[in-house]
């Protein structure tokens, strides 16, 4: 069973690998980077491709199904109390007017001071003002409120953080570790829910005690420390399991299909598909940054998009749709095939059944299935990365494929590598094929400006970005503490390669969220869609530990979940 196990996702990995160099081919026909950039809207619009920004051509401008100009919205916006103080402390201020472009469009007025946003408005198609920001919260769009009720509703999050708590709670035991372990991750609500609320600031600094405590407990899980003794998901049975889960995937998949909200990462992913499709480059001038992304990305997306194709809107985003639920079943796959791989026979059987629901369950994997991120595609990735985790080619290329989507994978790659337990044959495989993965993805798919262009368009953008959520990008004098984190992220990544000296598949997950976290805690924008990037590992090890304990008895048993470790290396230990 165990090498059915293994085989069926290494055979899954050569056929992905496959498709994206037969994807790759079309690279040699891209056109202009200026290509198709201004599409009109109408007579009295231009829109960005893609952007949910209309501009007006001139002020008299009236957009269909509005009555007042852009003029009469500019006026009314400069004539509102906040901005009239704002106009007083600072000056002069320059004026942008755009149409929203949603099912409920509006005006969408911004001011500038020697080029920075200093504050927006919101104004109504008949010339109303509904809102203001200044400041931080003029930059964060996100953080203007008038989120949908599918994002919001205590009628979903609630029942959904209760089924979450299933798997860890134990009425015999109230204080056992993995009740602070649960809590800590649906601790991330109440940021989640006050930035709804438009409370920035109070949001941003909530978000931090629970990464920082997951961080810390990760870590200690990774060095074999603090781990608790108990009973998995005591209220769950089996059966239970058995036919709950099929019920929670079927009302997640409901949801995102009913309450679906469209943000911008959809939009740009399904877009570059579009792009490859249609011989455009994936990178090029585009002010909304939606080429921010590496190759696999839209790479990924392109069957997504043969199957429903873009049509130029903001609201036909099926592909999108389709395959945020892809991305989402992949990884529950995923983590069942690891609970499989954890444990053999019904245990393991029921371990990933544990997995996948708590998964299923957790809220802030319910947000990003209906709003249709791409976050759920590097879940996919690492995850299975770690189910073959004894295939260093295997385990290398899925990584390779993770880091050529969204970059900050490739800090995974030391403790992948794990030259301790592969040995350095196997950890110099591992390394060579990923490297091998990304530098083929990013040179079949290089815009005609080359590699330097490349590197302005994504990653080089993503460390310059103006963004308002962290403590850093809210207060400059943080700076200091900024590089700070920085340096140890990039110091620990590089220490579990070696460190510690044994461990356990529990374990090895255990760093690899710890680590995750650790890359994301130091950058300037974080997002509760993030979180999908460590939940995994952090089920892992939060929800396996009860189910290891105690060790097996057998050798063929410990085999079943321990790391084998080269042949001139020691065996390792359990748990």
């Amino acid at each position: 069973m165990a090498a059915d196990i293994e085989g069926m996702p290494a055979r899954l990995t050569a056929l992905l690998i496959i498709a994206v160099a037969a994807l790759a081919a079309p690279a040699a026909a891209s056109a202009s980077p200026s290509a198709g950039n201004l599409v009109p809207a109408n007579k009295l619009l231009y829109v960005q491709q893609g952007s949910a920004l209309g501009e007006v051509q001139s002020m008299s401008s009236v957009p269909l199904g509005f009555t007042a100009s852009a003029g009469q919205a500019v006026l009314a916006a400069e004539h509102s109390k906040t901005m009239q103080a704002l106009h007083r402390r600072i000056h002069p201020l320059h004026v942008y007017p755009y149409v929203w472009r949603s099912e409920h469009p509006y005006w969408y007025v911004y001011f500038t001071h020697e080029s920075k946003i200093v504050a927006t408005a919101d104004v109504s198609p008949a010339g109303k003002v509904t809102g203001v920001w200044t400041g931080s919260e003029a930059i964060a769009s996100y953080a203007h409120g008038g989120w949908a009720w599918s994002v919001t509703s205590w009628w979903i999050f609630v029942p959904a953080a209760l089924l979450f708590m299933l798997v860890f709670f134990d009425p015999r035991r109230l204080w056992r570790m993995a009740h602070l372990d649960a809590l800590a991750i649906l601790g991330f609500l109440a940021s989640y829910f006050l930035l709804a609320d438009q409370h920035l600031y109070a949001a941003v600094w909530l978000a931090y005690p629970p990464l920082i405590y997951l961080l810390v407990r990760l870590f200690a899980l990774g060095f074999g420390r603090g781990s608790s003794r108990g009973r998995l998901a005591p209220l769950l049975s089996t059966r239970t399991l058995l036919v709950g889960l099929p019920l929670i995937l079927a009302a997640r998949i409901v949801l995102s299909l009913v309450g679906q909200q469209e943000i911008d990462v959809g939009y740009e992913s399904v877009i570059g598909a579009f792009r490859i499709l249609h011989h455009l480059p994936i990178y090029y001038n585009d002010p909304n940054h939606g080429d921010t992304y590496g190759p696999i990305t839209y790479l990924v997306y392109v069957p997504f998009e043969l199957i429903f194709p873009w049509k130029n809107s903001l609201s036909n985003l099926d592909a999108a749709n389709l395959a945020a639920i892809v991305f989402d079943l992949g990884t529950i796959a995923g983590l069942f095939l690891l609970g499989r791989r954890l444990r053999g026979g019904p245990e393991g059987t029921r371990l990933g059944l544990v997995l996948a629901w708590a998964w299923a369950a957790c809220p802030f994997t319910i947000i990003s299935l209906t709003v249709h991120t791409n976050d759920g595609l590097i879940s996919m990735l690492t995850v299975f990365a770690v189910v073959l985790f004894t295939r260093p080619l295997a385990s290398g290329a899925l990584l390779g494929l993770a880091a050529a989507a969204k970059f900050s994978p490739a800090g995974l790659l030391p403790l992948l590598a794990a030259p301790r337990q592969r040995g350095w044959k196997g950890a110099l495989s591992c390394v060579l094929v990923f490297a091998a993965v990304v530098a083929l993805a990013i040179y079949a798919w290089l815009p005609p400006q080359g590699f330097a262009y490349f590197w302005q368009r994504t990653i080089h953008f993503q460390m310059i970005r103006a963004d308002v959520f962290s403590p850093w990008a809210l207060h400059p004098s943080l700076h200091p503490l900024q590089t700070a984190l920085e340096v140890l992220a990039v110091l620990v990544a590089g220490a579990v390669a070696f460190v510690p000296r044994q461990r356990s598949l529990v374990q090895l997950c255990a760093l690899a969220g710890a680590v995750t976290i650790a890359i994301q805690l130091p950058a300037t924008h974080w997002y509760y869609y993030y979180i999908m990037w460590f939940l995994p590992f952090a089920l892992v090890a939060f929800a396996a530990r009860p189910a290891l304990a105690p060790a097996p008895a057998t050798e063929a048993a410990r085999r079943e979940w321990t790391i084998q470790p080269a042949e001139h290396e020691p065996a390792m230990a359990g748990a």
